[in-house]
């Protein structure tokens, strides 16, 4: 089996609730996402969906995406996509760094390995550890008493795991942790996740007003050896994401107890071969992790959803359902949220199939 071809489709996907809010003032309200197809000679096609959040959050951005695929693409034609670990290289020599770009190359593989072989992707990750993947909702940033009620409206939907936008004016961050904490009812996860937004001494404040409070800290400072800092100073549970680039910093951060858990986004990483690599370390290593990923429609669900599922409940700290929180469906049999929860698919591959006629036209195509 040979790759003979590669397409990249731009989508833009509307925030359902028309914006969202993150620290140092950072908002969406429309996605800007790529969704790839690797086609081969065998008549199997892969697809996958890479989607930055902006070009402010991490060192990605959603015209990169279809630029780096372009750089990678040509590489790649001939390559047997199943050859995982020898795809990965080839991308690696033809493209320093750029994970982001990557990713969705990796994981349109992962969807052809699956249909090769009939196995949905779960399978192949490792099997079935669990049946229903618990879901968190990302609260936007507001005022204190938006965001408390917030919690409300989506416990009614199911939601029991929360995260809470903050990184923004200090007094401000104080009063909507408390708010949300009064308004989440007991045994309720909620994660108060700054974004890098709080220089040193912001976060000590932070962490200081709300040790007394049921609430997990994310991310307070841009830089590794700040958010160790702040770590030292709280024993609230303690969550790293941005900082946590791929397997070596994961290494790092065992070795200096410097979280609780961590954010796995399967794109910041650069895929599902090495997403696996740092979660089977993880779960080694008793570190529990929200699997996620920067952002996306149904394909970045869908990929989430395997993942989750291929993991031990215990030490999934929470999934999220992106394509819950976007008006437009861009693939067909990707999982739905049912209450609080989702599952992968049982069909083989990724087991979802793009909408073209939402998709339209390729903007890039790579063939020999």
């Amino acid at each position: 089996m040979r790759i003979t071809r590669i397409l990249a489709y731009a989508v833009r996907l509307p925030l359902a609730e028309g914006r969202y809010g993150w620290s140092n003032d950072n908002y969406m309200e429309v996605f800007d996402s790529t969704v790839v197809a690797v086609e081969t000679d065998a008549g199997y096609t892969g697809y996958a969906e890479c989607c930055p959040l902006g070009s402010a959050y991490l060192p990605a951005y959603a015209n990169g995406v279809r630029a780096g695929i372009a750089e990678i693409g040509p590489e790649l034609i001939g390559l047997d996509p199943r050859d995982l670990a020898s795809v990965n290289r080839r991308m690696d020599a033809a493209l320093r760094g750029h994970p982001y770009v990557k990713a969705p190359l990796d994981i349109a593989c992962w969807d052809i390995l699956g249909k090769a072989t009939g196995l949905p992707v779960y399978r192949l990750l490792g099997g079935a550890e669990q049946d229903e993947v618990a879901l968190y909702r990302a609260i936007s940033q507001d005022t204190p008493e938006a965001m408390a009620s917030s919690i409300a409206a989506y416990r009614s939907q199911g939601y029991t795991k929360f995260q809470l936008k903050v990184g923004g004016d200090v007094d401000a961050d104080i009063a909507r942790i408390r708010a949300c904490r009064d308004a989440a009812a007991s045994g309720e996860l909620l994660v108060a996740d700054a974004n890098t937004g709080w220089t040193r001494p912001e976060a000590a404040r932070v962490v200081a007003a709300v040790a007394d409070l049921d609430v997990a800290i994310e991310q307070p400072c841009a830089t590794y050896e700040d958010c160790l800092s702040i770590r030292r100073r709280t024993a609230r549970p303690f969550v790293l994401d941005e900082v946590v680039t791929g397997f070596d910093t994961l290494v790092r951060l065992l070795a200096d107890d410097a979280a609780d858990a961590i954010n796995l986004k399967i794109s910041k990483v650069g895929g599902l071969t090495r997403a696996r690599l740092i979660r089977d370390a993880c779960v080694a290593a008793n570190m529990p992790m929200t699997i996620e990923d920067t952002w996306g429609g149904d394909i970045v669900t869908a990929t989430i959803a395997h993942l989750a599922r291929s993991t031990p409940a215990e030490f999934t700290y929470s999934a999220t359902d992106f394509n819950s929180y976007v008006t437009v469906s861009i693939a067909e049999g990707a999982p739905q949220r049912t209450g609080g929860v989702m599952t992968a698919p049982d069909r083989p591959g990724l087991g979802i199939e793009p909408r073209f006629d939402v998709l339209g036209a390729p903007c890039l195509e790579i063939d020999g």
